[in-house]
């Protein structure tokens, strides 16, 4: 990595979706801040200068559910290749998944795991601590030291809860000390099948998740929420239902935030086709209207932030059959794409499709820092100097081989994808830059 003190951007169009800046204009880094946007000294004499001609030049990406396989994989060096992945994407801050091995629920894990993020010096990892141990959904695990050690919030990724009174006791802890809890909506017993209920499951022979797996966790979300007062974000919802849920309970005034990935913004039960292990996903794709809804609630507002979901998976548990493959697809370095692709598709003006990766989660992730709170996905003069430079007219085609993550497999394996990340700026440090 080159380790730069001054750099200039110049000649792109910068957009800052939290303030609606969008004009063409030039930006100077000194010392890991924006110290100049648009009015730049002329003095200023940068030892590096990237020119952005015809490209976007946006905050870094802020990602909200991604997997870096460590601790677990440190054989096989998979923060390295996960960071690159994600540098590779414009994504300069991400929140990583409690559900590692051994699972993040020691603060000397969070302590070794923000150790090897940071002496890498790529993204900000912002550590999810494990709601429960080992995430068995029985006893608490300690959020105090866990914070204390560097967590943002707390979850349980892919576990569900089953007893409602550990989730009672878990939202009363986290309201009394200002913590959030990140949940994915799922009944534990509803949940455990391997693709969305409907006509397609059933010619296909695969056990069916219906909608009221996530329904149901909802509402038993949003009651424990009235009668604790706890923050909670929702991760990855997929159904048309649950959008009109989370709308209402927004309109209640409930401290809720929410997020979609990648997958259910674009994709469809019918793109698992032949028993593509590539779509076996969590959670599973579902029909065209919950697609619909997902994308007019991520328009709305409703829904806050589109996320990767990126979940390295090995080829051998990929080569099994659909219902025994493991799921999860890689997402890190096609996020702004997809985002991209959102906007051109016509459900959203551009600052609307930028926001959700920027701002957007942002605002999630500063919700969760509380006093700690950063400037991630924002363009701010004084502010941090992680930058996104993105090609909108480029256009790519997603092949395994090509990509940084040592997550080759993705449902969208094969197609073409509009615009490319040029260049990652973190901390003012240029981290990737594309040949």
């Amino acid at each position: 990595m080159n380790k730069l003190k001054t750099v200039l951007i110049h000649g792109g169009r910068v957009i800052d979706p939290a303030s609606g800046f969008d004009e063409k204009a030039d930006l100077a880094l000194v010392n890991g801040s924006l110290v100049a946007l648009k009015n730049i000294a002329s003095d200023f004499d940068p030892e590096v200068t990237i020119d952005a001609t015809g490209c976007l030049v946006l905050p870094g990406l802020v990602d909200l559910a991604v997997r870096l396989r460590e601790p677990g994989y440190e054989h096989a060096r998979m923060l390295e290749s996960e960071m690159s992945a994600a540098m590779a994407g414009g994504v300069t801050s991400l929140v990583c998944q409690p559900d590692t091995d051994p699972v993040l629920d020691e603060p000397g894990l969070v302590e070794m795991l923000r150790f090897r993020a940071e002496k890498l010096q790529q993204a900000r990892v912002y550590p999810l601590g494990a709601l429960t141990r080992n995430l068995r959904g029985e006893a608490l695990t300690e959020m105090v030291e866990l914070t204390e050690a560097g967590c943002v919030a707390f979850g349980q990724a892919e576990e569900a809860l089953t007893n409602t009174q550990v989730l009672q006791r878990a939202f009363q802890y986290a309201s009394t000390f200002g913590y959030a809890v990140w949940l994915r909506p799922q009944d534990a017993f509803l949940g455990q099948g391997v693709a969305a209920s409907g006509p397609l499951a059933t010619r296909m022979g695969l056990s069916g998740v219906p909608v009221m797996a996530e329904t149901i966790a909802l509402h038993t979300i949003f009651e424990l929420m009235r009668s604790t007062g706890a923050r909670v974000h929702l991760c990855r919802i997929s159904s048309a239902a649950s959008v009109g849920l989370v709308r209402q309970a927004k309109a209640q005034g409930l401290p809720l935030t929410c997020d979609v990935s990648i997958n259910s913004l674009h994709l469809m039960d019918t793109d698992i086709g032949y028993f593509d292990s590539r779509a076996r996903l969590n959670p599973p794709l579902r029909q065209q209207r919950d697609r619909d809804a997902l994308r007019a609630g991520l328009a709305d507002g409703t829904i806050d932030a589109l996320v990767s979901d990126h979940t390295p998976v090995d080829d051998d548990a990929k080569a099994l059959p659909f219902a025994q493959s493991e799921p999860g697809a890689t997402g890190l370095e096609l996020l702004l794409s997809l985002a991209y692709k959102w906007h051109l598709d016509g459900d959203a003006d551009l600052l609307r499709a930028l926001s959700v990766v920027t701002d957007g989660p942002a605002n999630v992730l500063g919700a969760a820092l509380g006093s700690r709170q950063g400037r991630t996905g924002r363009l701010l003069v004084g502010g941090l100097g992680d930058v996104c430079v993105f090609d909108p007219q480029a256009a790519w085609t997603v092949e395994a081989d090509a990509l940084c993550s040592q997550g080759k497999h993705t449902p969208f394996s094969g197609y073409e994808l509009p615009g490319r990340v040029r260049c990652t700026v973190v901390g003012g440090r240029v981290a990737y830059q594309a040949a």
